[in-house]
């Protein structure tokens, strides 16, 4: 199958290695032309996983990764279109994408936080009518961290990925392109259940919020590691108890893929499976330096992941007090209003739609 995957993200650098490696036929296009002419030139990406190190082909040659200048010649063809970046890139990348889709093509935004909304409408607001399906899981596929621009190291492949499909009505055709790609996605009911899945706004914001101290004051800290104690896992979990609350008064039925068993040894296998924790801070890769005022878990898990569920629940009558606080805090921190800045019902002009009005437009998409 043709899969085009867009970014330069530590993502985007395992997404290429994982969709290659699974016999796909992978373009890739990042925004940063210089670093992919280099990783071009030097005719391979260094890869570290489960399976030890190797390197990857890139180029135009058989079996290799190709890497182009152009959006459009990235896009064009491809069956699959991935988009592993941060939320915080969908509004400007998703007007330049709207134009070039083509019928019976799927986006991939994993996570999402409603971003295949923000995709669906840039596309409609572009007169462009392809029948062109977008979907939405709850993580990343893969805990990676890039190591300069020709390493990445991938600490865990996800092995369930809550998915939904906006819009609905497409998603038979659409799930069968995804599970090509990612055998590990579960059908999920609609694209808002999928962004209702996203882990980030519940793990980052009270990590980076309660670790605040640390994280300023140390020119390293891992949150995962020193900074994940049992009082803060008392938090994530009531704030995952709001998540749920939540989903439940969309009418979205379990599995909710609580948090909790992302850290347990046994019960329910959460997205990257058994161990994924201690993958993740025993490869060190975690430890780093984030400033509260523009790191991703601010400006995309805080401000856009948490502004999302408050306003979620606002419109569905759950209240949300843990999340709001969170998020009142956090615009302390940060200086700015991260509510008003977020990606609310508001901001993406459903907040006045009646539960049947919104049923429609996730089923049926925008008319």
């Amino acid at each position: 199958m043709n899969v085009c995957v867009l970014g330069g993200g530590h993502g985007c650098y395992a997404a290429v290695v994982d969709l290659l490696e699974k016999g796909h036929r992978v373009t890739w296009w990042r925004r940063d032309t210089a670093s992919a002419a280099q990783l071009r030139e030097r005719g391979a990406l260094r890869v570290k996983d489960f399976r030890g190190e190797r390197e990857v082909p890139m180029g135009d040659g058989q079996g290799a990764v190709r890497i182009v200048e152009r959006l459009d010649d990235g896009v064009r063809g491809a069956s699959l279109i991935v988009i592993p970046l941060p939320s915080t890139t969908h509004e400007a990348l998703a007007v330049q994408l709207a134009p070039l889709l083509a019928d019976d093509q799927v986006v991939f935004l994993p996570p999402g936080t409603f971003g295949s909304y923000v995709f669906a409408k840039a596309m409609h607001e572009s007169g462009n009518t392809a029948r062109a399906a977008f979907a939405e899981t709850g993580t990343l596929p893969y805990l990676a961290r890039k190591h300069g621009d020709d390493r990445v190291v991938i600490s865990a492949y996800a092995t369930r990925l809550p998915t939904g499909v906006f819009p609905g009505a497409f998603s038979d055709w659409a799930f069968a392109v995804l599970e090509a790609a990612y055998p590990s996605v579960e059908r999920i009911e609609d694209a808002l259940s999928g962004a209702l899945m996203n882990a980030g706004p519940v793990i980052h914001p009270p990590l980076i919020m309660m670790n605040a101290g640390p994280l300023e004051h140390f020119d390293a800290w891992d949150i995962h590691n020193e900074g994940t104690q049992p009082s803060i896992r008392r938090v994530t979990n009531a704030l995952d108890a709001e998540r749920m609350a939540v989903r439940e008064a969309f009418g979205y039925g379990a599995p909710h893929f609580p948090l909790a068993d992302h850290y347990a040894p046994d019960g329910d296998e959460w997205m990257y499976g058994r161990g994924a924790h201690g993958k993740l801070t025993d490869s060190g890769d975690w430890r780093e330096d984030i400033d509260l005022k523009t790191h991703r878990y601010m400006l995309e898990d805080t401000r856009l992941g948490l502004s999302l569920l408050v306003s979620a629940g606002r419109w569905a009558g759950v209240a949300t007090p843990l999340a709001e606080g969170l998020l009142n805090i956090a615009s302390a921190v940060s200086e700015r209003d991260l509510y008003g800045e977020g990606r609310t019902f508001e901001q993406l002009g459903i907040a006045s739609l009646s539960r049947d009005a919104l049923t429609t437009l996730l089923k049926r998409g925008i008319a």
